[in-house]
C-alpha cells in the first residue's frame, strides 16, 4: 500500500509539473514569507501538544468527513488549542489537495504540515510555495539518501521535517539525517494495521532534543494520556477530530 500510495503521489506531482514547471513552483516557494517556526510551536512543555488534522478519507476507513471548508475547520482547531495543523494533500485515496493547505495557511497562525507522500523534490517546493512550515517524510517509503537529500532541501526553504518511522531501524535512520522532529505512526502503512503500544517502545531510542510525536490510534483522551505517559511531546490527531465536536475534543486531549 505505501509503494502504491507514493507512486501514485509522485505520479501525480508529475501532472502538476507539466502544468505548473519547477522553475515557477521554486520561484513561489523562495518568493514565500519565512515559515513559521514548527520547533518552537511543538517544543516540549508541561502539557501535551496537538497536531489536528484535516482529514477527508483514508484507505483503511473510507470517507470520514466531508469537510467543504478546511480553513474553517482550521479556525476552529486553532481556537480550541492545537499547536499545529496537519493538512493531507494526497488526492487519490485521501482527497486532499494543495489548495485545501493554502486555504488553510491562509486562515490560521500557527505552524501547517503539508501530509502526503513526498519523494520529489518539486513536492517539497510545492509545500512551500502553498505556505507550509512542516512536511512529512515516510523512511520507510524512502532510501537514505533521497531521505537525506529530501530532509535537507526542507531545511533550506526554512521549514521543519516530520521525520515518520515505524521501527527501531527507522528511528536511527531518522536521526542518522538529522531530524529533529520524529513521528512514531501506530499504523502500519504497508498493512494498515494498528500497534498503539509501538510509540512506548520505541521513545527511549529517541533522545532529548529531538521532538517526540506519536501518530495514529488515537479516538479518546485515555489514548492521548496513553501516549503521553509513554514520552510523547506531541500527538498527531486526524480522525477523532473530523467525526467529532472538534474544540471539545481538543480540550477533553488537551486536558490530559
Amino acid at each position: 500500500m505505501l509503494t502504491e500510495l507514493l507512486a501514485g503521489a509522485v505520479a501525480d506531482a508529475e501532472a502538476r509539473r507539466a502544468v505548473r514547471p519547477s522553475v515557477e513552483v521554486e520561484a513561489a516557494a523562495l518568493a514565500r514569507a519565512p515559515a513559521i517556526d514548527a520547533l518552537a510551536a511543538l517544543a516540549p512543555a508541561d502539557r501535551v501538544k496537538i497536531i489536528a488534522e484535516v482529514k477527508r478519507a483514508s484507505p483503511s476507513r473510507g470517507q470520514l468527513a466531508e469537510i467543504p471548508d478546511p480553513a474553517a475547520l482550521a479556525v476552529s482547531y486553532e481556537f480550541g488549542g492545537a499547536s499545529a495543523i496537519s493538512v493531507l494533500t494526497e488526492g487519490r485515496r485521501f482527497k486532499g489537495s494543495l489548495d485545501d493547505l493554502e486555504q488553510v495557511r491562509a486562515a490560521v497562525s500557527i505552524p501547517v504540515l503539508r501530509k502526503d507522500f513526498i519523494g520529489d523534490p518539486y513536492q517539497v517546493f510545492e509545500a512551500r510555495a502553498a505556505g507550509a512550515d512542516l512536511v512529512l517524510l515516510i523512511v520507510a517509503a524512502l532510501d537514505q539518501g533521497t531521505l537525506q537529500s529530501l530532509h535537507d532541501l526542507v531545511r533550506e526553504l526554512g521549514m521543519t521535517a516530520l521525520v515518520e518511522t515505524h521501527s527501531a531501524d527507522e528511528v536511527h535512520r531518522a536521526l542518522d539525517i538529522g531530524a529533529s522532529l520524529v513521528g512514531v505512526n501506530a499504523r502500519n502503512l504497508s498493512t494498515f494495521e494498528l500497534d498503539q503500544d509501538l510509540f512506548g517502545t520505541l521513545a527511549d531510542r529517541i533522545p532529548s532534543g529531538v521532538v517526540r510525536v506519536a501518530e495514529s490510534a488515537v479516538k479518546t483522551a485515555a489514548d492521548v494520556a496513553h501516549y503521553r505517559a509513554a514520552g510523547a511531546d506531541v500527538v498527531l490527531v486526524g480522525e477523532a477530530l473530523v467525526t467529532s465536536d472538534p474544540i471539545r475534543t481538543l480540550t477533553e486531549f488537551l486536558a490530559v
